[in-house]
């Protein structure tokens, strides 16, 4: 199996640090990855813009990058650009589409539990002018599809639901809201799919969707390349000017080492995607099952592998501060998260689970298990055992505060 070194990385004095297990914020990316990138850094450093030949050969890699993904996907090259992440993605999608669109109409759909790239996006969008509807979520992280219907209104253009929730890992039902929307033409589709690419299938035209968001180091590749699909025929006000690169929608000059690696990363993580998914499918089997014996913490979101993704678990110690378990983990040997890594540094509760229905206690305590094709079951074990002696070890601090 291609996989990162299982070696150690030395973040803590004398302590060894083992096992990862934060796959959502960003993955170990392939060896091969890597050698590909250095490759065409050291060989093809022209700017894929210029006339000469340096410049058209560099030029020759991005559209055979670009072809790599339609042939993933099965649509043309021309539907994708290479953006800096997803969280530029997302935003080109939403507000591109959004002012583009506006002499339509401007009013827009989305989730409360979306990605902070796509909230945000959506919040600038109402100071625009725009009015938005934020769908609210069940218990376990899903939207109604009742709900959204009745939310549709003659001047909707725009709808935007993630496929995976980066924090809690519900899947939403996207086909669903794809045969939904067909019914109305007018209404453009946006999935940010950062967290299921690579994971779960994606099928952009069976599916109807419209615009798609993808990120290269949530799937083994390098940081700083997002992929965007936008379907053919459809065109995205820009969000910065300056250059006519990919299809004028995103000027700037393209990271082709980058763009060459990371398609090289998508090719190989949906190859091994059903493999994979199978495979973790059962270690998130395994962790919520030795969760389930440490009654201190309440498992967020279903146990049911049908509603939620294979590679997250994420559970809460109510009333402890998350950020002290993912310290006290990090000693053990072990690095988890809190939320996502955008939002993981300031104090709030979870935005997520607060729509969820959680309460603030709750809220404020997730703790987020991703993980990734490099995991064993000795290693989910592992991390039951790290856990458990962690909790053990905060027993006491927790009876003191009350």
């Amino acid at each position: 199996m291609s996989g990162p070194d299982r070696g150690f990385l030395i973040l803590y004095e004398g302590v060894e640090i083992m096992l990862y297990f934060d796959h959502c914020a960003s993955t170990p990316p392939y060896h091969e990855v890597v050698d590909t990138f250095a490759e065409v850094m050291k060989a093809h450093y022209a700017n894929p813009s210029s006339i000469h030949q340096a410049g058209a050969e560099a030029d020759k890699l991005i559209a055979r990058s670009r072809s790599l993904l339609a042939e993933q996907f099965g649509v043309k090259a021309e539907g994708w650009l290479f953006t800096s992440g997803g969280t530029e993605s997302n935003n080109l999608a939403l507000k591109g589409a959004a002012r583009q669109f506006r002499s339509r109409g401007n009013h827009l759909i989305t989730s409360q539990i979306e990605h902070a790239s796509v909230n945000d996006a959506f919040r600038q969008l109402e100071q625009e002018g725009f009015r938005v509807t934020y769908l609210p979520v069940s218990a376990t992280g899903h939207v109604d599809l009742k709900q959204l219907q009745a939310a549709i209104t003659e001047e909707t253009t725009l709808v935007s639901i993630m496929h995976v929730n980066n924090e809690v890992g519900s899947i939403q039902p996207i086909e669903q809201i794809g045969r939904l929307l067909s019914q109305f033409p007018r209404i453009l589709f946006h999935v940010d799919a950062v967290q299921s690419i690579g994971k779960l299938p994606v099928k952009l035209k069976e599916w109807r969707i419209d615009l798609l968001s993808g990120s290269a180091h949530k799937l083994r590749g390098p940081k700083g390349v997002g992929y965007l699909y936008v379907r053919e025929g459809l065109q995205l006000q820009p969000l910065q000017s300056g250059g006519t690169q990919e299809r004028g929608m995103r000027a700037g000059t393209q990271n082709v080492p980058g763009i060459v690696a990371s398609a090289k990363a998508l090719r190989m993580s949906m190859q091994a995607e059903e493999k994979n998914r199978s495979r973790m499918y059962e270690l998130r089997e395994r962790l919520i099952e030795k969760v389930a014996r440490i009654p201190e913490l309440k498992l967020n979101g279903s146990a049911d592998a049908a509603l939620m993704a294979p590679h997250i678990v994420h559970f809460s110690y109510p009333g402890m501060k998350p950020e002290v378990i993912v310290h006290m983990l990090e000693q053990h040997g072990a690095i988890v998260s809190t939320k996502s890594a955008c939002s993981s540094k300031d104090n709030k509760p979870s935005r997520i689970l607060l729509a969820m229905g959680a309460s603030p206690g709750h809220a404020s305590g997730g703790i987020r298990i991703s993980f990734g094709d490099e995991h064993t079951a000795q290693d989910i074990d592992k991390l039951a055992d790290m856990l458990s002696q962690t909790v053990a070890q905060l027993k006491p601090l927790e009876r003191s505060k009350t």
